[in-house]
């Protein structure tokens, strides 16, 4: 099961479930509550009043629904706050294993990290009406999802995939919801950051995978070199989405 990050379309993992579907993986990439639609007309819909009311709790709660149906616990592969998701539904055994991209840290892991509160001020947008949605500006985009891509990539990732967002959906990570028990013993997870992301940046990532404690567990870690936040989707993802196949062939 692909998850998707806040601000991103669903639509972006249509690379990688052929990959996966050719490894002989059954795949699903469910879209975030009301974020059906393409990326174009849900930009048009902005500000969209269903998509403002998403909440972290709204959105696990959707995706452990999902689950519920399955045949069997889904190996979970998030990409930012999909990371997130990654790590609370692997918490609550509902998946087999996890791959966190880039992730989402949880409220518990950022209490020295002050950067990254500056980062969630700047992309919520929080003081104006929280009955609206969020749609993040090209240089924004820019800065925090696409440093490193040439200007003409950095446009056509952002018409692809932008979509409007939640203004409260990032601050949901500091609430007792978003807080992961990295005592407790998991399945297998993965975390994968880019040297180049600034939105999540290298070291949060690498805070995060530190943070679990259980010695009973497998916890392993993996930084791709010149990747940004959008490395699921740059030109060399095969490479990660590789190191992920043949990282699952191992723990299976």
């Amino acid at each position: 099961m692909f998850i998707t990050g806040a601000f991103v379309s669903h639509t972006c993992w249509k690379e990688w479930i052929v990959f996966f579907e050719n490894k002989g993986y059954k795949t699903v990439a469910p879209p975030w509550p009301h974020k059906n639609e393409l990326p174009a007309t849900l930009r048009q819909t902005h500000p969209n009043s269903k998509i403002a009311l998403n909440r972290l709790n709204t959105v696990l709660d959707y995706y452990i629904e999902i689950i519920d149906k399955l045949p069997e616990k889904p190996i979970l592969i998030g990409h930012s706050y999909g990371g997130l998701l990654t790590q609370l539904l692997i918490q609550q055994e509902l998946g087999s294993a996890g791959i966190c991209m880039n992730s989402t840290p949880p409220g518990n892991v950022l209490h020295f990290d002050f950067s990254f509160y500056k980062t969630i001020l700047d992309t919520s947008d929080i003081f104006s009406s929280k009955s609206k949605t969020y749609l993040m500006p090209f240089k924004k985009w820019q800065y925090y999802f696409s440093s490193q891509m040439a200007f003409e990539e950095q446009k056509e990732t952002y018409e692809t995939f932008l979509i409007p967002e939640s203004k409260l959906i990032m601050l949901d990570i500091f609430k007792k919801t978003g807080k992961i028990d990295f005592k407790k013993k998991h399945e297998p997870l993965l975390f994968i950051s880019g040297s180049k992301d600034v939105f999540t940046p290298a070291s949060l990532n690498y805070l995060n995978f530190k943070k679990y404690k259980n010695h009973h567990s497998i916890t392993c870690y993996k930084e791709f070199t010149d990747c940004n936040h959008l490395a699921f989707i740059e030109k060399n993802w095969e490479t990660i989405a590789e190191f992920i196949a043949n990282w699952l062939t191992k723990i299976t």
